[in-house]
C-alpha cells in the first residue's frame, strides 16, 4: 500500500503537511529538514524542486527557489538526497512538488521510476494541464503506483472536481484562493463557503488545503473542512530565519502553529 495511503487509512483528520525548498537554505539541508520535520511530528513532507519561474508561487518560495539554483541544486541530485534520507523518514510520505518543465528535460518515465526507487510516494505538478495527465502521465501514475495529486481552487467548477476526484488518487490539493502562495492572517468568508462547499461534496479522496496558512486560526480553519493543511511559505520563512539551526526553524514552525 502506498504510504499516502497508509496515512490516511491510519488518520484522514487534523494532518499538518510541510512544504520546503531542496537546496535552501543550503545544498545539502535536505536530508537534515526532512528528518527533523519527522521528528516534530509532521504527517506528510513536500520536497520542492527549485525552478526559475514558479508561477504559483509568491515572493518567499521565489526567493528560496532562486537561492536553491544559485546553491547547485538539481532535480537528480534532490532525488539523490532524498533517497538517503527515506530511511529515518519512516512511514512519513514525501510529496515530490515541482513545475513541469525540469520534469520533462529530465524525462518523465526516468523520472517516475527514480522518484520510486528514491521513496517518493506522490508528485505535485502545478502547471500540467489535465487532459494531458490523462493522455500520457495516469499510466505511468498506475505503472510505478505514484499518484499525481491534482490542484482546484474555488474557481474549478463542480464538474471538473468531480472527474479530477474520479480519475486521480492520493489526495486532492485545494488551493484556498486565487492568489499565489504566502502566509495571511485568517481567511475569509468567501474562502470559508468554498472549504465548506467542497466537503459536502462527498469526494472519493481526501482533501488538504493549503496557500495562506499561517497559524493556528488558519490551520484549524482548514482542518474543520478538510483533512487538514499545507504549509509552505511559513516554513520557508523560518528556514531563512534560521539558515544554520534546523531544529530551531522547525520548533518556530510548530510554535507559531500552536504548537500542534
Amino acid at each position: 500500500m502506498n504510504r499516502i495511503e497508509s496515512l490516511f487509512k491510519l488518520n484522514d483528520r487534523d494532518l499538518l503537511s510541510v512544504y520546503f525548498t531542496a537546496g535552501f537554505p543550503s545544498l545539502d539541508s535536505t536530508g537534515e529538514i526532512i528528518r527533523e520535520l519527522v521528528k516534530g511530528g509532521v504527517d506528510m513532507i513536500e520536497v520542492g524542486v527549485p525552478f526559475s519561474d514558479p508561477m504559483a508561487d509568491g515572493v518567499v518560495i521565489q526567493h528560496s527557489s532562486s537561492v536553491a539554483l544559485k546553491n547547485g541544486m538539481t532535480l537528480d541530485r534532490l532525488l539523490g538526497q532524498v533517497e538517503e534520507a527515506r530511511a529515518a523518514a519512516g512511514d512519513t510520505p514525501m510529496i515530490l512538488m515541482g513545475y513541469l518543465n525540469p520534469m520533462l528535460q529530465y524525462g518523465v518515465e526516468r523520472l517516475f521510476a527514480r522518484c520510486k526507487a528514491s521513496g517518493i510516494d506522490g508528485l505535485i505538478i502545478p502547471d500540467l494541464p489535465f487532459d494531458e495527465y490523462l493522455r500520457e502521465y495516469k499510466p505511468l501514475c498506475d505503472k510505478y503506483d505514484l499518484p499525481i495529486i491534482m490542484l482546484i481552487t474555488p474557481e474549478t467548477s463542480e464538474e471538473r472536481i468531480r472527474l479530477i476526484d474520479d480519475n486521480c488518487s492520493g489526495f486532492i490539493y485545494m488551493v484556498s484562493s486565487a492568489s499565489t502562495t504566502g502566509t495571511r492572517g485568517s481567511y475569509g468568508s468567501e474562502e470559508l463557503a468554498y472549504f465548506r462547499r467542497v466537503d459536502s461534496m462527498g469526494l472519493r479522496n481526501r482533501r488538504l488545503i493549503g496557500f495562506g496558512i499561517s497559524n493556528p486560526a488558519t490551520l484549524n480553519a482548514a482542518r474543520a473542512c478538510s483533512a487538514g493543511g499545507i504549509v509552505g511559505s511559513l516554513f520557508v520563512k523560518c528556514l531563512e530565519r534560521n539558515p544554520s539551526d534546523i531544529p530551531a526553524a522547525v520548533t518556530a514552525l510548530m510554535a507559531a502553529l500552536g504548537g500542534d
